[in-house]
């Protein structure tokens, strides 16, 4: 098993029950634009510095601008260690037209 794609909903829900690590892989700039509350940017400069103080046993969700890239990053977290690892489907963008 790897990583699951989860829609905004069941986001939210996961994110309403605490103790989950958010990861934003947009550029840093629309990250600033907009993002969810509590997420950490992550791009290929700041990997390393993420990867070494992350708590893996903690669920991850990982989001990008529509549910794409997430996935493939999603997948590299898993495989980097993380247990419960999760892909929003549509992105901040879906979820900014929800929430």
């Amino acid at each position: 098993m790897t990583f699951k794609c989860i829609s905004i909903d069941e986001a939210k829900a996961l994110i309403d029950k605490g103790s989950v690590t958010i990861a934003d892989v947009r550029d840093a700039g629309t990250y600033l634009a907009g993002n969810i509350e509590n997420a950490i940017n992550i791009q290929q400069d700041s990997m390393y510095e993420f990867l070494a103080a992350a708590d893996r046993d903690q669920p991850l969700l990982v989001y990008c601008y529509h549910g794409n890239s997430s996935q493939g990053a999603a997948d590299y977290f898993f495989n980097q260690g993380f247990e419960d690892v999760y892909s929003m489907d549509g992105g901040y963008e879906a979820w900014r037209l929800k929430y």
